[in-house]
């Protein structure tokens, strides 16, 4: 479990198809090395992996064929780029953010990016073919000052529409310039996580949250046949 709040940058590079090492700039290796042991886990760039083995300068992860299917881990790897990390949160720690559990629904894209007086204002929509994914494991969660997790990072929608085909966040310059929101380009993907609450509260409300499989409608024959009433 992760908080959203980003402890430092690091950079990918690729060792094997899906292996990679995780170098650690100095200046943010003490919040994230300090601590860290094999076997811990890491958001990297939002995705929860597992540290297998400790180099000098960080450490080396594996992704999933499936994680590497639905995030930007890929893209990353393969132009050594700099991604968001923040180690898992521990028992007793601070809850700044809110809680993200490192397992990306789906890919955004930025659409837009405008600097105003206090923030920059970032507007992210569905990337091209990726719009069904968008629709059935993000969309429904986007409301107005909910919670989302873009590259790992916890941040509030500022402004979303009506059929949630894209939202906004205001972007402080704090996690501007300490995350790599300030790397992105307009046209460039991101990593996205719904907030978890409301992915309970869909399912408990009868909501089919994987469109592979049945729903099941919460109505009062429902109830009555599972002797509710």
């Amino acid at each position: 479990m992760f908080t959203g709040l980003i402890q430092g940058l690091g950079v990918i590079r690729p060792l094997e198809s899906d292996r990679f090492t995780l170098s650690i700039p100095e200046s943010y290796s003490s919040s994230i090395l300090s601590d860290l042991a094999l076997g811990d886990s890491v958001a990297v760039d939002g995705v929860c992996l597992t540290v297998e083995e400790m180099v000098t300068d960080g450490f080396v992860a594996t992704a999933s064929p499936e994680t590497l299917k639905r995030t930007t881990l890929t893209q990353k790897i393969a132009t050594a780029s700099y991604v968001n990390l923040e180690p898992s949160l521990r028992v007793g720690g601070k809850l700044g953010g809110h809680f993200v559990t490192g397992h990306v629904d789906g890919l955004g894209c930025l659409q837009e990016v405008m600097m105003t007086d206090k923030a920059w204002e970032m507007t992210f929509c569905p990337p091209p073919s990726r719009s069904e994914q968008w629709q059935y494991y993000i969309q429904p969660y986007l409301i107005s000052k909910g919670s989302v997790a873009v590259n790992g990072i916890s941040l509030t929608v500022a402004e979303c529409d009506g059929e949630g085909t894209w939202f906004k966040v205001a972007v402080i310059p704090h996690t501007y310039s300490e995350t790599n929101l300030c790397y992105l380009k307009t046209g460039d993907w991101v990593n996205i996580e719904g907030d978890i609450l409301g992915k309970y509260v869909a399912k408990l409300l009868g909501k089919n949250l994987n469109p592979e499989e049945s729903s099941t409608e919460i109505n009062l024959t429902f109830l009555t046949e599972n002797g509710y009433l």
